[in-house]
């Protein structure tokens, strides 16, 4: 269940409490998700960490879709937010994104469960201080379910028995904490913990699963491109679902196919009108046009080359002697669905927007998580 928070008073505290823990969050775009942390509130703008290149920052986030995602008690806040441009607070550089005027609190119902932790040994004391050790199942916020090694005596475990359970799920998180028995099904025992975490557990917890959500996110993004595998049409010199490359750069064309070798088979087409229609004809995913100059003869037939590709797949400006504001332009009058300025350093950059343009194309939803790239 979702609960929309309006209240400016409101918003802003929860922003400066996350402020002053320096809380995780995600940037989340359309194509990508960023991994960032809460800074500082100045006047209307919010400072994030800036974790990514800086032509990513700047124009990487620019889209009216940018929203951030953060952990909270049971389940997480969600807000759509603006980016505003780069910022510096107290010797750190970040982002500054705008106040939210909403934020929406997913508590999912009793907390999202994770399923995949791993090998994590469990001790169970049980009402008449017996210790059975298990391995645990799955965990959320709230409770645990976990398998015990041997069978449990018949009648010494039932539903609503107060038992004490010692969890040791990582370096920095070990949960020691009574919990009431929901269900008991063989050696299956599900728990939820009473009393409440204390904070000082809940909160790390919190993010720990937090974070297990947004990966499972990917893993779900990854198994929906290997569902949309490419499927060669006979008779056809391009792939269906393939990714055509608008340029004359043959050395910039091997570097974009290996890149994306594990992606989507990448075909290269001259920047001209009759090679890009007959393209347009098959079932391409994505267009990516290499931009490689600025004149006045170039931008009108990448313009009108744009045009042609846009009416079929989703546009990617690939920029190289080309600085980002003005790449950033052409890819506001272009209508193009997103732009990046091209150096080797980016390739896994370019790679991680690709499959995430290729699934909010294809209905899979955003893209996995950016990797870190340094500070600005």
């Amino acid at each position: 269940m979702a609960v929309t928070i309006k209240k400016h008073e409101e918003i802003l505290d929860i922003l400066s409490r996350a402020c002053g823990r320096r809380e995780l969050l995600i940037l989340s775009t359309p194509f990508l998700r960023f991994e960032s942390s809460f800074v500082a509130i100045e006047g209307n703008e919010l400072h994030v960490l800036a974790t990514m290149s800086r032509d990513d920052a700047v124009y990487g986030l620019r889209t009216p879709e940018l929203k951030i995602r953060f952990p909270h008690g049971l389940g997480f806040y969600e807000a759509a937010v603006t980016s505003i441009g780069l910022g510096l607070h107290e010797g750190r550089r970040t982002i500054r994104v705008s106040i939210p005027k909403v934020i929406k609190e997913n508590d999912q119902r009793v907390g999202y469960r994770v399923e995949r932790v791993g090998r994590v040994p469990v001790t169970l004391g049980t009402p008449k201080a017996n210790l059975h050790l298990a391995g645990l199942v799955d965990i959320s916020t709230s409770g645990a379910q976990v398998h015990a090694q041997k069978d449990v005596p018949q009648g010494e475990l039932e539903a609503g028995d107060q038992v004490v359970l010692d969890i040791p799920l990582s370096d920095q998180i070990s949960i020691h904490s009574g919990a009431v028995v929901r269900h008991i099904s063989g050696r299956r025992i599900g728990l939820q913990f009473n009393p409440k975490l204390p904070p000082e557990v809940e909160d790390p917890l919190s993010r720990w699963v937090f974070l297990r959500r947004e990966e499972e996110l990917e893993r779900a993004a990854r198994r929906m491109e290997e569902a949309n595998a490419p499927e060669l049409r006979m008779g056809s010199l391009i792939p269906e679902r393939s990714i055509v490359f608008v340029s004359s750069d043959t050395e910039l064309e091997a570097q974009i196919k290996e890149i994306l070798k594990d992606t989507r088979p990448v075909v290269r087409l001259a920047p001209t009108v009759p090679e890009v229609k007959e393209a347009m004809m098959g079932k391409p995913s994505l267009a990516i046009l290499h931009i490689a100059g600025t004149g006045l003869d170039d931008r009108r037939r990448m313009k009108t080359l744009c045009e042609i590709a846009q009416r079929k797949v989703p546009i990617l400006l690939l920029g190289s002697r080309v600085d980002g504001a003005t790449l950033f332009e052409f890819s506001n009058e272009w209508k193009a669905s997103s732009a990046m300025v091209w150096s080797p350093e980016r390739a896994t950059f370019l790679q991680r927007l690709v499959q995430g343009m290729l699934r909010r194309h294809e209905g899979g939803g955003a893209g996995p998580m950016a990797p870190q790239e340094g500070h600005l």
